[in-house]
């Protein structure tokens, strides 16, 4: 799937002195983004085994005592500048969750990190998964998260990538 092309629901930015690609590799990293992403326990692939355009992760998510599983597809990888994919929720992903992308870009002091998230849930789910993931305004959960895991992002990666 294209970058949806309306506005993402949640969205922000944050600059790491690093280079482009460590980000990238911290990002497509299953293990690297669960370790910084708020929701996220764990992930890993179900169909392929690195992040390209086709292949398909499973993550597993928490808030507080709610959990849930989601399936991942990953939809564009460009080296050290996007990492992309779609989220689904069901028996084989049958329902639209959401579209993810982290844009890279090269800068003076490092890299512009732009993470954002787009809204894929059809309306009759959006109570369902308020319900199930505890978190009701997923547009002001989710600027929430992304400011955390930006910042949890550029203290890893910049202090040496570790994760």
């Amino acid at each position: 799937m294209p970058t949806p092309t309306g506005p993402a629901l949640a969205s922000g930015t944050t600059t790491v002195r690093v280079a482009p690609d460590a980000v990238f590799a911290l990002v497509t990293d299953l293990s690297g983004l669960a370790s910084i992403a708020v929701e996220a326990e764990s992930m890993e692939w179900v169909s392929g085994t690195r992040a390209e355009p086709g292949a398909v992760f499973r993550g597993h998510n928490r808030n507080g005592l709610r959990r849930w599983s989601t399936r991942c597809t990953v939809t564009d990888t460009t080296e050290g500048r996007v990492f992309a994919f779609d989220v689904d929720y069901g028996p084989r992903g049958i329902v639209p969750i959401a579209h993810w992308r982290y844009d890279l870009e090269p800068t003076e002091n490092g890299t512009l990190v732009t993470e954002r998230m787009w809204d894929r849930r059809p309306s009759w789910f959006v109570g369902l998964g308020g319900f199930a993931t505890g978190v009701r305004d997923r547009a002001a959960g989710n600027t929430a998260n992304i400011e955390a895991t930006l910042d949890r992002l550029r203290v890893v990666l910049e202090r040496g990538g570790a994760h």
